[in-house]
């Protein structure tokens, strides 16, 4: 597939990490708060994720892609980039949705951390029982 004519903007959300993501066809790079996105994601596996909805559209060195993303740890960060691009794509050309769908990268993982309780150490547990 060829790149597509015309930039996008895209939003991706993980955990509390918000990435703001823009497409621009017919360059090749991929930067993330100003940094090559290789020494902003330093493990090999979130750069991967990051990449996979590129390479499931055959776009990886084909387009430009720019972040700005702002929350969370890296590890969010990379889900959020990862959905904000395969947002962005699919605004670029709505023909690949069935592509990013099925690849898993449209949905948004609603998994966030749960608020601590009164009465309670945390989410969940409580403290240690005494008899007395």
């Amino acid at each position: 597939m060829t790149a597509p004519a015309t930039l996008m903007y895209a939003t991706g959300r993980r955990k509390t990490a918000i990435a703001r993501v823009w497409v621009f066809p017919g360059q090749k790079g991929f930067i993330v708060n100003g940094q090559d996105s290789a020494k902003y994601l330093k493990r090999a596996n979130l750069q991967t994720l990051v990449e996979q909805p590129l390479k499931s559209a055959n776009l990886l060195g084909q387009v430009r892609v720019r972040a700005r993303v702002q929350g969370g740890g890296v590890a969010g960060q990379a889900g959020a980039i990862q959905l904000g691009i395969a947002r962005a794509l699919v605004g670029l050309n709505p023909e690949m949705r069935a592509t990013m769908r099925k690849g898993g990268f449209m949905t948004r993982d609603p998994r966030e951390k749960e608020r601590k309780k009164p009465g309670r150490k945390g989410a969940r547990r409580s403290f240690q029982f005494t008899k007395r």
